[in-house]
């Protein structure tokens, strides 16, 4: 062997010796970068508003909400930057709907992960397609389907609930906390909460002491529900009265819920404040025109005491809307006791707490479509 050819293979076994250290120097580091990543990741177990045990690595950076409102939760927890996909129910403005109206934007962009609605059906398909880390759901599934869709997806799905009235309700605050504990966001939850409830606390010391003597009878009418209605739509346990002590005179029925009740009953009760529903304010409007002896029999239309107040159930209950409205209606119907109250700037307080600057412009808006906090006139 010459000597060229031996110093060129001595010159190549350096080489691949310097290579196999280089390539096990890579895989060691490698596998070092996977085991702390691994370390980081914990498993954290979590009990829905069904029962479920549901196990989900943490941290949570990818999720989606399914069903009437989930998207709403996730929002008030600070949590629309890690939404990745949206119900096509949620793709355009919908009036009312004030987290759809404030993300929008955002909104419009995310992938679709199904049609939406109350009565839809959870798309496995698309979910799996966007692949978030966790499936936040109202509404569509029971313990069974909820298991059913967690197995055809191995996505976490969580069943959330906003109980029967939707405010000032545990399945809200416990739905809340739970988003908060698997995204990360606890100290952001238990702020939420605390301010749901400190303003259902503030409502009732305000009103607890009047005697129902001295309350003014109230009719709340044209609530939507499943449709637009007119003013024979209306609601016994009512929650903006209810959070005041109102003497709805609904409550009577002895029915919970909607309700459409004969315009004859109306005219018994012959309420003293009235308030309509802006959001169909025009059918109210377009039956006074048909109908203006019916209107002007009743006492609060005689003496000016009907009011407009904002629609907040709109794909389920908007949460900032509706204690907006209760301080609208606790200024109107015991306006001594709640006379350092500003309802309009309540309102723009309200709606800033629950979605941060991007609030802000909120009730304008919401007054620009369907009216604000005024009287009305016919």
């Amino acid at each position: 062997m010459s000597k060229q050819l031996k110093k060129f293979n001595g010159i190549v076994a350096i080489l691949l010796v310097i290579v196999i250290s280089l390539t096990a120097c890579s895989k060691a580091s490698q596998n070092q970068s996977q085991t702390s990543q691994t370390s980081k990741e914990t498993v954290q177990t979590v009990t829905d508003l069904v029962g479920r045990q549901v196990e989900i690595k943490t941290p949570v950076h990818k999720v989606v909400g399914i069903g009437p409102g989930a998207l709403r939760l996730i929002t008030y927890i600070d949590g629309i930057d890690r939404v990745v996909g949206v119900e096509n129910i949620d793709k355009k403005v919908v009036n009312g709907r004030t987290y759809n109206m404030i993300f929008q934007e955002k909104l419009a962009q995310l992938p679709t992960i199904g049609q939406g609605g109350p009565d839809s059906t959870a798309d496995a398909e698309k979910l799996v397609e966007v692949n978030p880390d966790v499936i936040f759901v109202i509404s569509l599934l029971d313990k069974a389907k909820a298991d059913d869709l967690q197995a055809k997806t191995g996505i976490p799905v969580v069943v959330l609930s906003y109980g029967k009235l939707g405010t000032f309700e545990e399945d809200v605050y416990t739905s809340l906390e739970i988003i908060g504990k698997i995204m990360g966001k606890e100290d952001r939850a238990k702020e939420v909460v605390d301010y749901i409830k400190g303003i259902q606390k503030d409502l009732q010391d305000r009103t607890k002491d009047i005697p129902e003597n001295k309350k003014p009878s109230v009719y709340i009418g044209a609530l939507g529900f499943k449709g637009a209605h007119g003013i024979e739509s209306t609601q016994s346990n009512y929650p903006p009265f209810m959070a005041v002590n109102a003497k709805n005179v609904a409550d009577t029925l002895g029915q919970k819920g909607s309700v459409m009740i004969e315009r004859e009953k109306l005219l018994a009760w012959n309420p003293d404040i009235m308030f309509i529903d802006e959001g169909n304010f025009d059918l109210v409007k377009q039956d006074y025109q048909k109908n203006p002896i019916f209107y002007k029999s009743l006492k609060a239309v005689k003496n000016g005491n009907v009011y407009g107040i904002l629609p907040y159930n709109q794909y389920n209950t908007n949460i900032d809307t509706a204690l907006a409205d209760s301080y609208w209606v606790g200024k109107v119907l015991y306006p001594e006791q709640f006379k350092d109250i500003d309802p309009v700037e309540k309102a723009k307080e309200i709606y800033t707490l629950f979605f941060g600057e991007a609030g802000n412009g909120v009730y304008d808006k919401m007054k620009e479509v369907y009216g604000g906090f005024e009287k009305i006139k016919f």
